[in-house]
């Protein structure tokens, strides 16, 4: 694994709803500081800094990336695992990963 690399990407929901992913921590650390200010808050916070201090291999990658995460989650950004809800039997199971996303 390339360094700054995350072993698996995020996958997040932008635009109009549309799939995009993050691979890194250069791409997540770029894209919260893209985040509008008005709707920062805490958890952005901690995102962006884990992101800066793997940048700087001060923590490991692996650990921004769950911060990354749990922002992307808190918005509500977090895309749902579509190989899950292929394996799990499609559309049903498309509607229950979108409800189970916000717990």
């Amino acid at each position: 694994m390339e360094h700054g690399y995350f072993r698996n990407p995020v996958t997040i929901l932008v635009g109009l709803g549309f799939p995009a992913e993050i691979h890194g921590v250069r791409e997540a650390y770029a894209w919260l500081n893209e985040w509008p200010p008005s709707k920062r808050n805490p958890t952005h916070a901690i995102a962006l800094n884990a992101c800066r201090a793997a940048l700087a291999d001060e923590i490991d990658v692996e650990t921004a990336r769950g911060t990354f995460v749990a922002f992307v989650r808190r918005a509500n950004l977090l895309a749902p695992d579509t190989e899950a809800i292929v394996a799990a039997g499609g559309a049903g199971a498309l509607a229950q990963a979108g409800s189970n996303k916000s717990m």
